[in-house]
């Protein structure tokens, strides 16, 4: 089968800085593995150990205004498993910056500063509370948590969080409302003397769009959302993108960037995100949390502990991510999701092995010269029939590639 590349270009001017950010989509077969991924730099468009787990109507935009009674976005109790799932994720980041000072609290990109203690700085002091607000307007909730001195991860009932003091990383799947939590990320940011800085929010297009409640019926529907907002920040003044050719695979990307960039050295910013659709059969069935043992006298939660580790390891989802500390969580009746953070990087795993709509994707934001041993074996880990790579990286994380 031949090998198919879809690299798809945004125009817009760069800023004085000089900086340059792009997204770049790579479309395969995984029958013909690509040597290398190619890097095309398009025109700025604005967009990018004391380790410890704690397991634990479309017409009105109500988050613009007071939604303390408001609860339409919150997760349904009463969903019911259709045997389908929607798995390729709505992926949010937002950064921040200083209130009050008028100087930005960490440049595009930078994750944080170098810790000097223990003590948490930025949006990392915000309470269980905060985060479990934001996460119930997105329709899903807490599992567990893994930290170190750096960085929160969070696993989701539907994908991730990541928390840095300055930047929140927000992926969920499934008709999960991931936008609707815009309203209350500005007021908590508020909380700790925060504000908006930059904001990309970017997916697939559906795979059954008819699933998905509002905000997220069109991408139109999304824009108007997001708009809608501006009221509570003039940085959500963004524009959105279609990345990809409207008769396949194709992305839709939104971008608010009112950053302030420094001209000194800067952290840099590179995410490269590997899906992988119509995975291999076998390796599905790894994924069905029936497929494991039970054992007499064991509770629940120590065997949902156990088989997310069996999981882990029976995949090769550990050697994935050397070094790394893992949280993982295996669902039922299938279905697996995964944290790792080494240092000030993270990677997530997601998986749904449903029979006509398998996927599974990695994401991380490690720094490394070459992705290309990363590609290899997280692809042949999976064995799909297709998978498409994007790249989001500033100037200075390819220079470093």
């Amino acid at each position: 089968m031949s090998r198919q590349e879809t690299i798809q270009e945004v125009d817009g001017a760069s800023d004085s800085t000089g900086h340059v950010d792009v997204v770049i989509t790579k479309q395969c077969d995984s029958g013909n593995l690509p040597n290398r991924v190619d890097v095309v730099i398009p025109q700025d468009h604005g967009l990018l150990n004391n380790t410890s787990v704690d397991s634990t109507s479309p017409d009105v935009f109500p988050d613009c205004c007071d939604h303390s009674g408001d609860h339409s976005g919150e997760m349904d109790p009463m969903r019911e498993y259709t045997g389908v799932f929607e798995g390729p994720e709505k992926t949010l980041e937002v950064m921040f910056r200083k209130i009050h000072t008028g100087e930005v609290g960490q440049p595009h990109g930078q994750l944080g500063p170098m810790p000097t203690t223990d003590a948490k700085e930025g949006l990392r002091r915000l309470g269980r509370h905060d985060l479990d607000r934001i996460c119930a307007r997105a329709r899903c909730t807490i599992l567990s948590q893994l930290s170190n001195k750096y960085l929160d991860a969070y696993v989701l009932s539907e994908s991730s969080l990541v928390v840095y003091p300055y930047m929140v990383v927000l992926k969920t799947c499934g008709t999960t409302t991931l936008l609707r939590c815009i309203a209350i990320l500005i007021e908590v940011g508020k909380k700790v003397d925060l504000e908006v800085d930059w904001v990309g929010y970017s997916r697939k297009n559906f795979n059954f769009p008819g699933d998905q409640a509002f905000p997220h019926q069109s991408f139109h529907q999304e824009l108007e959302y997001l708009y809608s907002h501006k009221n509570l920040s003039d940085r959500l003044d963004g524009n959105g993108y279609t990345l990809g050719p409207v008769t396949s695979d194709h992305w839709f990307v939104y971008v608010a960037d009112q950053t302030i960039r420094s001209t000194g050295d800067i952290d840099t910013d590179r995410v490269i995100n590997i899906m992988m659709f119509d995975i291999d059969d076998t390796i599905a069935e790894t994924f069905y949390y029936q497929a494991y043992d039970t054992r007499e006298g064991e509770s629940k939660e120590d065997e949902t502990v156990r088989i997310s580790k069996e999981m882990t390891c029976r995949a090769g989802i550990d050697v994935l991510c050397p070094g790394a500390a893992i949280d993982s969580r295996a669902f039922e009746p299938c279905g697996y999701s995964m944290n790792a953070i080494l240092f000030r990087s993270y990677s997530t795993m997601h998986i749904t092995p449903e029979a006509g709509s398998s996927y599974a994707s990695f994401e991380t934001n490690a720094r490394v010269s070459s992705y290309r041993a990363l590609i290899n074996n997280v692809v042949r880990t999976f064995k799909p029939k297709r998978f498409v790579i994007t790249l989001m990286a500033d100037e200075g994380g390819l220079r470093e590639m």
